[in-house]
């Protein structure tokens, strides 16, 4: 299994859903909801300097 970056930034991992077709359906404090229609799919991002590699697996 590969190793998951660290240190990455939730901003950085919001632009890389997007680029996966995720859009920003609404954000609460530090928390970013993401949506994808077509498959569904819905991915909270925190939107903190750096990210946890547990996080982020789950996100993935």
């Amino acid at each position: 299994m590969n190793k998951l970056p660290r240190g990455l930034s939730g901003r950085k991992v919001i632009n890389v859903l997007q680029r996966a077709g995720f859009y920003v359906k609404r954000q609460k404090g530090s928390h970013v909801i993401m949506r994808r229609d077509l498959p569904f799919a819905q991915v909270t991002v925190p939107d903190h300097k750096s990210m946890d590699t547990g996080t982020l697996d789950v996100i993935l």
